[in-house]
């Protein structure tokens, strides 16, 4: 995918300095004026690398502030133990946010100051309801404090959160945004590969699919505890983690594959292998309809074992998205699971007409996860609220940042959500 200049990277440009800690997913900046810090609440290979720019900020702020955990999440059921050392270091992790922030404008002037609070998301997947990840018995002590997980993180954000506002001048212009939401983990998708197998195979087509055939990933993640996949995983390069992952989650002979899952945890992901677009395209344009129609009726015949449907709806995504957005590199389809989380004694999901798909494993372990309810609160300095005419979307925020600061907003499909007087 191509990387296009991040919205740091464009104040940069315009000769504007920006403090940015954890982004979730970022690439590192070509250039920057200012504070890029990563991994600062905690390290996650796949998520928040543990990276600073100029170089030796991290390390510095660390000597002053101590260094980070490490939280790596790897998919599966974990321990009593692990969470709640998780819990202690989530707790924390806020203030950590607030302490560099406060030490750095101490030091130094930024235009722009963008902070993730990722502690929370993290807390929203492991502690929405931890009593249903967890393994073995689990003491009242423990349950009570494991179930007040969620809440005391939610608190020390809100606390952290308070103590950079009171060190901004009046002049500031405030925005304080979530770009999803979090509630009970419904997600299926460890099974949708082998029900998409089923589907393709035709009229009873789970019986003729292994378990290894339909998802090598999650056949491998069912079988080894996650405690060696930790550690193999510590072992090895981030780059060598991430490609060998991919691999096994497209191990497939694609002169004989049509459409395949892509990785994906909260919604279930399809893409056809499309002739003309993949790298081994077979699927001709004027056979996609026909494709697409078998897996939408095929898929929505699933249930679970109490008879209540696997799946909600399945959408293209063309319905889903503008015209001239970059559809074509996205999934083509989008699966939306039943609205009841499955719980661990969920083995299995059954089609009258495809058969019945075996679960192996439970899944990504998360208790929580990702939900359409995104939301803003502007609070404004010397600007004023702009007025559009369509609902807000989350990428007028960067639109917002780069309109109040000059910064060129060529190729940006937000719009700022605040004006300068």
């Amino acid at each position: 995918f191509p990387h296009p200049p991040t919205i740091w990277e464009r104040l940069t440009a315009a000769g504007r300095r920006s403090l940015i800690v954890d982004p979730i997913l970022a690439w590192w900046p070509a250039t920057m004026g200012g504070v890029f810090l990563s991994g600062w609440q905690f390290e996650d290979r796949m998520v928040s690398r543990g990276l600073s720019l100029p170089g030796g900020m991290r390390r510095d702020l660390g000597r002053r502030h101590g260094r980070p955990p490490r939280l790596d999440d790897v998919y599966g059921t974990r321990q009593v133990s692990e969470l709640l050392r998780w819990r202690e270091h989530l707790v924390a992790a806020p203030d950590r946010v607030a302490d560099a922030t406060l030490d750095l404008l101490g030091r130094e002037d930024f235009d722009l100051i963008w902070l993730n609070f990722g502690c929370a998301h993290k807390a929203g997947h492991h502690f929405w309801d931890p009593l249903a990840v967890t393994e073995g018995d689990v003491g009242e002590d423990d349950e009570r404090t494991l179930r007040s997980g969620l809440t005391a993180v939610y608190e020390a954000v809100d606390a952290a959160m308070g103590r950079v506002l009171e060190a901004l001048p009046d002049s500031a212009d405030i925005m304080v945004f979530s770009p999803t939401g979090m509630d009970a983990n419904v997600s299926r998708a460890d099974l949708l590969p082998g029900m998409l197998e089923a589907v393709i195979s035709g009229p009873g087509g789970a019986a003729r699919t292994t378990a290894a055939q339909r998802s090598p990933i999650w056949t491998l993640r069912s079988t080894l505890p996650i405690s060696w996949r930790q550690a193999i995983a510590r072992t090895l390069p981030d780059r060598m983690v991430a490609d060998l992952a991919t691999r096994m989650y497209h191990s497939k002979d694609w002169s004989q594959t049509r459409i395949t899952t892509v990785p994906g945890e909260n919604k279930g992901y399809l893409r056809v292998n499309l002739k003309g677009r993949e790298r081994e395209g077979i699927v001709d344009p004027s056979e996609v309809d026909a494709l697409v129609s078998q897996v939408r009726e095929g898929l929505l015949s699933f249930t679970d074992p109490d008879g209540s449907p696997s799946i909600a709806k399945v959408e293209h995504m063309s319905e889903m998205t503008d015209e001239g957005s970059h559809v074509d590199q996205l999934p083509d389809l989008v699966v939306y699971w039943g609205d009841r989380p499955p719980d661990r004694q969920l083995t299995h999901v059954r089609s009258e007409v495809h058969g019945r798909v075996d679960r192996r494993g439970v899944g990504s372990g998360r208790s929580g996860n990702h939900v359409d309810d995104a939301w803003v609160v502007r609070v404004t300095g010397p600007s004023r609220m702009s007025e559009l005419d369509r609902p807000l979307r989350i990428t007028d925020i960067g639109a917002t940042a780069c309109g109040l600061l000059g910064a060129d907003m060529s190729g940006l499909t937000g719009s700022p959500l605040l004006e300068s007087p």
